[in-house]
């Protein structure tokens, strides 16, 4: 069976349809990765099941909620996760993918000029609280997307600046978000923030949960926020 073949009847079980177009830049993507992580080290998955439950499947579970033209910001992008994919999904979405190390983001870069997808598609180099401060930036997006960056109340202080008000935070979590979510009570109020749904998905070739949490934003948020010398790491709201 070919990776597309393999890919298109996984994607298949989750109400997911690839077209060939699709399933062929997927497979790129795959072959870029791995050729690229021979002398960068980008993923420590890599082995073609892994790459296609934990990396390809679980980016694009929520794609049904982007909704078309929308503006979504990748916060901390590493090697395209989940942004490439939902791009790949759907083209008319307009997409910035952030990461502060160098070799992330020429990855991406140079990833999505080889898929054909650059158009709406911009990769910046960039500490995230500092890009949050540049008027371009603030509060112009629709949705932001995080994944595997860092625990929600961090990610929440991160992701808010970049909103527009009614937008939405989407975060990739595992089976603890419950405690996550306990843990970012006190962000959520701070940031006027408020949990719009938790939708569960269940993977079970891999015995795995994966969870998508939206949460809205209600207001303008202070300036101050994000606080900048790492602090939404060092000390968390």
């Amino acid at each position: 069976m070919t990776f597309q073949e393999k890919l298109a009847n996984i994607a298949l079980e989750y109400n997911l349809k690839l077209n060939e177009l699709q399933l062929n830049n997927f497979k790129k993507y795959y072959d870029i990765l791995v050729e690229t992580n021979k002398i960068h080290n980008l993923t420590a998955i890599t082995e073609e099941n892994d790459v296609i439950f934990k990396h390809f499947v679980d980016s694009i579970l929520p794609i049904d909620i982007f909704v078309d033209n929308s503006k979504i910001i990748d916060i901390g992008c590493g090697a395209g996760f989940p942004s490439i994919p939902l791009k790949i999904m759907n083209s008319s979405l307009q997409i910035t993918a952030v990461d502060s190390v160098t070799k992330k983001t020429d990855f991406v870069k140079n990833t999505v000029d080889m898929l054909n997808l650059a158009d709406k598609f911009e990769v910046i180099h960039s500490r995230i609280e500092d890009l949050a401060r540049k008027k371009e930036y603030r509060e112009q997006y629709d949705y932001v997307v995080s994944r595997a960056v860092a625990p929600l109340n961090i990610v929440l202080e991160y992701s808010a600046p970049f909103l527009k008000n009614g937008g939405k935070i989407i975060c990739y979590k595992g089976s603890n978000y419950s405690e996550e979510l306990k843990t970012a009570e006190n962000a959520l109020r701070i940031l006027k923030l408020n949990v719009e749904y938790i939708k569960e998905y269940y993977l079970k070739e891999i015995d795995a949960t994966r969870i998508v949490v939206s949460i809205q934003k209600n207001n303008t948020i202070s300036d101050k926020y994000p606080r900048g010398g790492n602090k939404p790491r060092i000390n968390p709201l």
